[in-house]
């Protein structure tokens, strides 16, 4: 093993409970991509990038992300199924076994923060089991020079050790695996998962807290660029939607593809200082920012390689959830510092596999509030098992497993942004057309595109009679032309050439999106429970 030179004073763990650890501290990604290789957890592929394979879990497991319920987060949480509490004492006790786990270990520690706005930064000390882990940690995370290394105080700890397995009964924990959030002693406490995605998300869903209850800023689960005149257009969507594909766009620079805050000075900044993009189906012609961040730096996760290094991209026998983190200068064209102004537009993108929705529609106010709370998309055939044909999925804000209080909340700081800003709400159905999953085709992504560029250059215009139609069924404004798409293909149902079949399918989706506002209704206006689809099926 390679003794390395350490960028700053090492430094003790003895604070956290870690005793006797060999502290890599503050190591580079170069260092940190040699060492992964040399402890066999990782190979270089043809174009530099370390390629890892996460192990067990390959995404992350909902069913095993808590909260300690306390006396900061009792009366503010939104419990469930989404916010499982946990107890502090039980919470104490595991955190004491991690803790001995990774005693007279190597270790490695970085120090970093997030929010690229000076006046939200939350500084991060980053505990990882793995070297691998720890680049992702300087991927991902914002990353201080040395003269802000010197005075550095972290104000929350992430401690990520992959190789510690809970025992539920003893625990509290579901399984063997968790990912804890203590509010109280500001720790992200994951065991039992590779997956490196926990580290990044911990941190976020610690924002979706800190932000709107105590620094009157709206989190969102979203990508965001800038134009040439300044304007910032915001991209909410789930994976697989295209909300980091779209955002990447030659001719925008580029504010950051996944967590953003926006602020009450009508500012719009990104907590992280790197991306994590999907690569099932990548190719240099459709995202070639992509495709050309994935050299020395990056990390592949759960891909294939073939015995020259190069990899598949279609091959998801591992799992479809393939993934690269880069930092976000390995992209061109990006916004210096992180922070848009004057947000205009905002797209909300679902990938429809009932192929029923507008590719691309423009949204009232309710309507907008309605479908933020309800998080639209759609789980297809062979992405989880026992799924044979489109099941729609929602989550609320587009981001429900990351939000900690009720969705209402941050429904109602996004409806008075956009009262405040005057920007305009797209629904952009990145999906399926002519038919739904299994019949139709994937929306061509050039018209995809095309559509977001059309709102983005002011071609759409303002609603009238003339450029738009009304959804009979969703009640949406679709627009009757746009450059650089055939007009067939705005209309949903006249892509499908049966309009019986389209109206069934149609109505089915109407129910579903009334069966799970349910839940939000009572919390919400009459005005955001008419913003949704008012013709459906009994």
């Amino acid at each position: 093993m390679k003794n390395y030179k350490q960028v700053t004073t090492t430094i003790s763990l003895e604070k956290y409970g870690i005793k006797n650890a060999k502290v890599q501290y503050q190591l580079s990604p170069e260092q940190l991509h040699d060492i992964a290789i040399e402890k066999g957890q990782g190979v270089e592929s043809s174009s530099g990038a370390l390629a890892v394979n996460t192990g067990e879990f390959t995404g992350r497991s909902p069913k095993d992300r808590f909260i300690v319920k306390d006396a900061i987060t009792k009366d503010l949480v939104w419990w469930g199924d989404i916010n499982i509490p946990f107890e502090a004492d039980a919470f104490d006790a595991l955190y004491n076994k991690v803790a001995n786990y990774l005693s007279e270990k190597e270790v490695f520690v970085r120090d970093c923060y997030a929010c690229a706005d000076e006046d939200y930064k939350l500084n991060i000390r980053v505990i990882n089991e793995y070297p691998w882990s720890n680049q992702f940690a300087y991927n991902m995370f914002l990353r201080p020079n040395e003269d802000e290394l010197k005075d550095f105080e972290s104000e929350w700890t992430v401690v990520n050790a992959p190789g510690f397995m809970a025992n539920p009964e003893i625990d509290g924990t579901r399984q063997h695996n968790f990912a804890i959030l203590n509010f109280t002693k500001k720790i992200a406490l994951i065991g039992g998962t590779g997956y490196t995605g926990e580290i990044k998300k911990g941190i976020f869903s610690a924002l979706n807290f800190i932000l709107p209850v105590y620094k009157n800023t709206l989190p969102m689960h979203c990508s965001a660029n800038v134009g040439k005149d300044g304007d910032t257009a915001i991209f909410f969507g789930l994976s697989g939607t295209g909300k980091t594909t779209l955002s990447t766009d030659p001719n925008r620079s580029l504010i950051g593809d996944d967590e953003h805050g926006w602020t009450k000075e009508n500012t719009v900044f990104n907590f992280e200082g790197g991306c994590y993009a999907k690569v099932i189906n990548l190719s240099r012609e459709n995202e070639p920012e992509i495709y050309d961040a994935i050299k020395k730096g990056a990390i592949l996760e759960n891909v294939i390689l073939d015995k020259n290094g190069h990899v598949n991209f279609e091959d998801t026998s591992i799992t479809q959830n393939t993934r690269v983190s880069y930092p976000i200068n390995h992209i061109e064209n990006i916004q210096i510092p992180s922070i848009g102004k004057n947000p205009k537009n905002i797209f909300f993108l679902t990938a429809d596999a009932f192929g029923v929705l507008p590719p691309i529609s423009k949204l009232t106010p309710s309507q907008a509030a309605y479908h933020f709370i309800s998080g639209y998309t759609a789980k297809v055939a062979g992405t989880e098992a026992g799924v044979v044909e489109p099941v729609p999925s929602f989550s609320a804000c587009f981001g429900a497993p990351f939000m900690p209080l009720h969705p209402s909340k941050y429904a109602e700081m996004l409806s008075n942004k956009m009262i405040e800003s005057g920007v305009n709400v797209w629904l952009v159905n990145t999906g399926w057309t002519g038919g739904s999953y299994g019949v139709g085709t994937r929306m061509k992504l050039k018209y995809t595109r095309a559509m977001i560029n059309a709102v983005l250059n002011g071609d759409l215009g303002l609603y009238t009679y003339d450029t738009y139609h009304i959804h009979s069924v969703f009640g949406v404004a679709q627009p009757r032309s746009c450059p650089g798409v055939p007009t067939s293909v705005l209309s949903p149902r006249a892509t499908w050439n049966d309009d019986d079949a389209y109206y069934k399918t149609a109505f089915k989706l109407t129910n579903a999106f009334r069966e799970n506002f349910k839940k939000f209704e009572m919390h919400c206006s009459e005005e955001i429970r008419r913003g949704g689809p008012q013709r459906y099926a009994f």
